[in-house]
C-alpha cells in the first residue's frame, strides 16, 4: 500500500527508502499505485454492447442534434425537450460520459463572485435533488454533505464573505465560521493556520453515471433520440441567398441527418468537431489529476473541502476522500485521441505532488493513509475559465456548450436550460455574455494558439487565487495596440487588457511599467521575470481595501473635474451602419430616435425581443466621404457612425449582424476599429485648451451638445464630436491612426499651461458613476430592461416608428416595473466593488451590480436593482420611502437612495455651465 506521506517524500532531497526510489513511483505499472479507477460504484462503461453498432439508426432530419453525450450534451438535450423540442437527437462516439465527464469528480458548490453563476449552480443543484427523481422515481446520486471553504489568511476570509453577503440575496445558507467552529464541524481538520471558514451546508457532489443516464431517461420519456456509438464524421454547411453560412446536415458513420441546428458538447473534443464546420473553438486538453484514499476512519458526513491558498479540494468518498487541485504547471494533451474513451492517464507525480503537502497540512491523518487509486484525465479549459456558449459567429446555427474547465457537472444544469432556450428563441434567458462565444474573444484571438495556450494555462493556474477587484492578466498581452500605446508607456501608464486591446488604467508616477512577455509563472523551463513592476504594481491591487495609489485616480478625476483631463479610448469599437437600407435597419436596431440630419449624435440602446439592453453607444448620422476615409467613406443611400466601448464591440458586432442577416437588409456593417484612434478631452477648461488646436468655433452656439463635425487639428482632420462619460463639458477626436500621435501631443502641449493630465479608465469608471452614466454589463444587462435601468429616455415610444423589442417595453410600461436601478451613497468611506446585498427596511432586497468611489462628492457610490418582496411594483415612492443599508462583507453600512445623480443632477456641465 502506497502513503501519502511516501508519496510527499518523493520529492524530498533526500535518500528514500528502495520502493521509492522511482521518480515516478505510481505510474510505474510495478509500483503499488499503478491502479487507475474512477471512485465510482458504477459507470456506464460497463453497459456497453461492444458492437461498435450504434445504439439505434440516426433519423434522416431533426430540429436539433446535439453531439456529445457528457454533462452538457445530457442536460442540453433533456432541457430541450422538457422546453418541448419535438426532434432533438443526441449523438455519442462512444458510450454517455465516456469523454471527459465519466472521471469527474462532481462536486457542486453553490456561492461563486458571479450573481448569474449563483443562480446556474442553483439550477443544477434543483435538477439532480429533486426534478429528476420525481420525473423518473431514480436516485441520481445526489449526496447533500456540504461545503467547507478554507481561508487562512485575511484576503480570502474577505472573499468568503463577499460570497456570504450575495449568499443572502438568493437564499444559500452559509457561514462564516471561526477556526475552532471548524474544528467541531471537522474534527480531523488541522487548524493552526485557520483565519476562519465558509460552510454552506446543502452543498454537495453528484454521481456522473447517474446523473447522466437519469437525465437521458427523462429526455427520451419526453420524444427525445439518444444514439450512442455514433460518431460524427462531417458537418454540412451551405450559404443561403445572402451568402450567409448555415449549418445543413451532421453527418455520422452511420448515416446523414438534415438539420439546421447542431450543438457542439463534444467536451476536449470540441475543437476537432468544429473544424468540420469551419468554426474557431478557443480550448485546450489538459490532463486533469485526484487520487482516491483508502478508507479514513471518522471522515464519513464531513463535508467536502476547498483550500483556496493551497490549491487542493478534498471530496468526500464515503469512507474515504478523493484529492486533488489546479497546479502551476498542468500537462497539456498534445495530440487528442479520436478514440480516447474512458481512458485515464498515468499520474505524472512530479506535477501533482504540490497538491499532497496542502492535503496533509489540512488533514494530517492523510499522512498515514493509503492511496487506492489515481484518476488523471482529460479536460478541456478555455482562455478565461468560462465555458464556451451559444451560436458561432461563423457559422448559423452551430452553438457550443464546451469547454467547462472542469466544472460541466456543476454548470451543466443551468447553462443545459440556458442553451436550450437560446436555442429555442434565439437568446438565452439569463445574462450569458461572459459565457457567449460570439462576445468575449476578437474574432482576431479564437485561432491564435499561442494566445488560447498562454490564457488557458494561466486561467487554470490562477483557479484558486483570490477574485481581486482590480486583477488583471499576464499572459497574452500586447496583441493589441493602439496608435498611442508607445507614447503612453513612457508616461507610466499601467494598462489594462479588454478583448486583446492594451487599454490605459491608470497613470502611475513611478515611470514606464511595461507588459512583458508570459513567463508561465516559472513553469515549463521558463525563467520569471525579477523585478516585474506591471507584476508588482498589480499586486498592491490584491485587497478589499482602497489601493496604495488610490489617491493618483482621485488626482486623475478631480483634475477632469476641476481643469481637464485627456482620455485615450483609442480601443474603442468603431462601425459604419451604411446603404440604401441603412436607415430602415437604423430604425429597428435603435431605440432611440437617429434619423436626424447629418452631424447629430443620438445616445441609445439597442434591445432583443424581449426588452432587454443589448447594447449601449452612440450613433452619429454622417455625409459619404469624397474621397473615401476611415473618417467618412464612400457609400450609396444612408450612413450612421457608430461608437461602442471596446470591450463590448464585438458583441454589439455580433447583434448587428444577426439582426442584418435576419431581416435580410440592404447594407453594410464596416469595422474601422483598427484604422482609427480616439482621445476624449473633458473638463470645464477643454473648450479653451482644444479652441486652441481646433479650427472650429467650439462655442454653444456652433458646437451644441451630442453633435460632431470634421474638423482640422494639428493639420489633421478629424472628427470631432461633443459629448461626456464622465458628466464635464469635452469632446472626442476620432482620428486616422497615423495621425494620432501628432493630435494627441498638440493637444497637449495646449493644454499643459491650464494643467491638463493624462487620465484612465480607473478614473473613467469613477467618474462616471459619479455622473450617474450607465455602463454595459454592469449597470446594464441583456436581462435588464431600458425601463428599469432608468433610461426609458432612449426609447422613441412618442413616435410610431417601430424598434426590436418596442412591444416588451410598451408592455412592460403598462404592466409596471417590478425591479429598478437605484443609486445609493454611504457616508462611511468604504469601498465597494458590487455583489454588495442591498437591505431595505430589513429585508434584503437586491444587491449591487456596480460601485465605485465618487472623489468630487467624497462618497462611496452604489448602483444596484431592487424589488419589493411583497411582489409589487417599485414605483419611485416605493425607493424614497425606504430605510437601506449595504452589508458588505457581513457588515451593513446605512445608505442613502438617490433617484437622481447625486452630481450635477441637472446636467449644467455637459452643457458647457459652470
Amino acid at each position: 500500500m502506497s502513503y501519502m506521506s511516501c508519496a510527499l517524500r518523493v520529492a524530498a532531497p533526500r535518500r528514500l527508502p528502495t520502493l521509492w526510489r522511482s521518480p515516478r513511483p505510481f505510474s510505474s505499472s510495478t509500483g503499488p499505485t499503478a491502479k487507475k479507477s474512477v471512485p465510482y460504484q458504477k459507470t456506464l462503461k460497463e453497459e456497453g454492447t461492444g458492437s461498435g453498432e450504434p445504439s439505434r439508426p440516426p433519423p434522416p432530419s431533426a430540429d436539433v442534434v446535439v453531439v456529445g453525450g457528457g454533462s452538457l450534451g445530457c442536460q442540453t438535450t433533456y432541457h430541450l425537450a422538457k422546453q418541448g423540442v419535438s426532434s432533438v437527437v443526441l449523438l455519442e462516439r462512444d458510450r454517455l460520459t465516456s469523454g471527459t465527464t465519466w472521471h469527474t469528480a462532481g462536486l457542486l458548490w453553490q456561492l461563486r463572485p458571479s450573481d448569474v453563476e449563483v443562480e446556474l449552480l442553483a439550477h443544477t443543484r434543483d435538477v439532480v435533488s429533486r426534478e429528476l427523481p420525481a420525473e423518473t422515481g431514480l436516485h441520481t446520486g445526489w449526496v447533500e454533505n456540504g461545503g467547507l471553504f478554507i481561508a487562512s489568511n485575511k484576503q480570502r476570509l474577505d472573499e468568503y464573505k463577499r460570497l456570504m453577503s450575495l449568499g443572502k440575496v438568493y437564499g444559500v445558507e452559509s457561514y462564516i465560521l471561526t477556526p475552532s467552529q471548524t474544528k467541531d464541524l471537522y474534527p480531523l481538520m488541522n487548524i493552526d493556520d485557520l483565519y476562519g471558514t465558509l460552510y454552506v451546508p446543502k452543498d454537495g457532489t453528484m454521481d456522473p453515471a447517474g446523473t447522466c443516464s437519469t437525465l437521458a431517461r427523462a429526455a427520451t420519456a419526453r420524444g427525445a433520440t439518444i444514439i450512442e456509438n455514433c460518431p460524427v464524421t462531417g458537418i454540412q454547411v451551405r450559404a443561403d441567398d445572402f451568402g450567409v453560412k448555415r449549418v445543413y446536415a451532421v453527418e455520422t458513420a452511420h448515416g446523414t441527418i438534415q438539420t439546421p441546428c447542431v450543438v457542439n458538447c463534444a467536451g476536449v473534443w470540441a475543437r476537432a468537431l468544429g473544424q468540420l464546420a469551419g468554426v474557431h473553438v478557443p480550448l485546450v486538453g489538459m490532463h486533469h489529476a485526484y487520487v482516491v484514499t483508502e478508507r479514513i476512519e471518522g471522515i464519513q458526513n464531513m463535508p467536502n473541502v476547498r483550500d483556496h491558498d493551497a490549491s487542493v479540494y478534498l471530496r468526500l468518498q464515503g469512507d474515504a476522500l478523493s484529492v486533488g487541485g489546479y497546479e502551476s504547471n498542468p500537462i497539456f494533451w498534445e495530440e487528442v485521441s479520436e478514440k480516447f474513451a474512458f481512458g485515464l492517464f498515468d499520474l505524472d507525480w512530479d506535477v501533482f505532488m504540490q497538491h499532497i503537502e496542502g492535503a496533509i497540512n489540512r488533514v494530517p491523518v492523510l499522512e498515514k493513509t493509503g492511496i487506492k487509486s489515481t484518476v488523471c484525465g482529460p479536460e478541456s479549459f478555455t482562455a478565461d475559465h468560462k465555458p464556451l456558449m451559444g451560436e458561432a459567429p461563423e457559422v448559423r446555427g452551430f452553438f457550443l456548450g464546451c469547454g467547462f474547465n472542469s466544472a460541466g457537472m456543476m454548470l451543466g444544469g443551468g447553462c443545459g436550460r440556458e442553451l436550450a432556450h437560446w436555442i429555442i428563441h434565439g437568446r438565452p434567458e439569463k445574462d450569458m455574455y461572459g459565457y457567449d462565444i460570439r462576445q468575449r474573444f476578437h474574432h482576431s484571438l479564437t485561432d491564435n494558439n499561442r494566445w488560447i495556450r498562454e490564457r488557458s494555462h494561466e486561467s487554470y493556474a490562477k483557479n484558486y487565487s483570490v477574485v481581486f477587484p482590480h486583477d488583471e492578466p499576464l499572459a497574452g498581452r500586447n496583441v493589441r495596440k493602439d496608435p498611442l500605446h508607445e507614447e503612453l508607456l513612457q508616461q507610466g501608464c499601467v494598462f489594462q487588457e479588454r478583448h486583446g486591446w492594451e487599454r490605459p488604467g491608470w497613470f502611475s508616477p513611478g515611470g514606464a511599467a511595461p507588459v512583458l512577455d508570459y513567463d508561465y509563472y516559472g513553469a515549463y523551463g521558463h525563467k520569471r521575470h525579477r523585478d516585474y513592476t506591471y507584476n508588482r504594481l498589480l499586486g498592491d491591487e490584491y485587497t478589499f481595501d482602497f489601493p496604495p495609489h488610490h489617491d493618483i485616480i482621485k488626482n486623475e478625476c478631480l483634475t477632469c473635474r476641476n481643469a481637464l483631463a485627456l482620455f485615450d479610448m483609442s480601443y474603442f469599437g468603431k462601425f459604419y451602419l451604411v446603404g440604401p437600407e441603412a436607415t430602415k435597419a437604423a430604425n429597428w436596431l435603435f431605440s432611440a430616435d437617429v434619423s436626424k440630419a447629418p452631424g447629430s449624435t443620438v445616445y441609445t440602446c439597442m434591445l432583443n425581443a424581449r426588452g432587454g439592453v443589448e447594447s449601449d453607444l452612440t450613433v452619429s448620422r454622417i455625409s459619404p466621404g469624397d474621397p473615401a476615409s476611415p473618417l467618412a467613406p464612400a457609400f450609396e443611400g444612408d450612413g450612421y457612425y457608430l461608437a461602442i466601448g471596446g470591450a463590448v464591440a464585438q458583441h454589439n458586432w455580433s447583434h448587428i449582424t444577426a439582426v442584418l442577416q435576419d431581416m435580410k437588409l440592404q447594407c453594410q456593417l464596416l469595422d474601422c476599429s483598427e484604422e482609427l484612434g480616439m482621445m476624449s478631452i473633458q473638463g470645464p477648461l477643454s473648450r479653451i485648451v482644444l479652441q486652441e488646436v481646433l479650427d472650429t468655433d467650439l462655442s454653444n452656439e456652433a458646437f451644441p451638445f451630442s453633435t460632431h463635425k470634421l474638423a482640422t487639428a494639428a493639420g489633421c482632420t478629424v472628427r470631432a464630436m461633443r459629448l461626456s462619460f464622465v458628466g464635464e463639458m469635452g469632446w472626442e477626436l476620432h482620428v486616422p491612426k497615423a495621425d494620432c500621435v501628432k493630435v494627441y501631443q498638440a493637444v497637449m502641449q495646449a493644454g499643459a499651461r491650464h494643467g491638463i493630465t493624462n487620465a484612465g479608465y480607473r478614473a473613467i469608471d469613477s467618474l462616471s458613476i459619479e455622473k450617474g452614466y450607465r455602463h454595459w454589463h454592469a449597470d446594464l444587462r441583456p436581462d435588464d430592461t431600458p425601463l428599469e435601468a432608468g433610461l426609458a429616455f432612449t426609447c422613441k415610444l412618442k413616435s410610431g416608428i417601430p424598434f426590436l423589442g418596442r412591444e416588451a417595453v410598451e408592455a412592460q410600461k403598462a404592466k409596471g416595473i417590478f425591479r429598478r436601478l437605484v443609486c445609493f451613497t454611504t457616508e462611511e468611506k468604504v469601498p465597494m466593488f458590487g455583489l454588495e446585498a442591498v437591505w431595505r427596511d430589513g429585508q434584503v432586497v437586491g444587491h449591487i451590480r456596480r460601485a465605485d468611489f465618487g472623489f468630487a462628492i467624497d462618497k462611496t457610490i452604489a448602483y444596484g436593482y431592487i424589488r419589493d418582496p411583497r411582489g409589487g411594483p417599485v414605483s419611485l415612492d416605493f425607493v424614497k420611502s425606504g430605510s437601506y443599508e449595504l452589508e458588505r462583507m457581513g457588515v451593513s453600512y446605512p445608505a442613502r437612495a438617490h433617484t437622481k445623480s447625486p452630481f450635477d443632477p441637472d446636467n449644467k456641465r455637459v452643457k458647457g455651465f459652470y
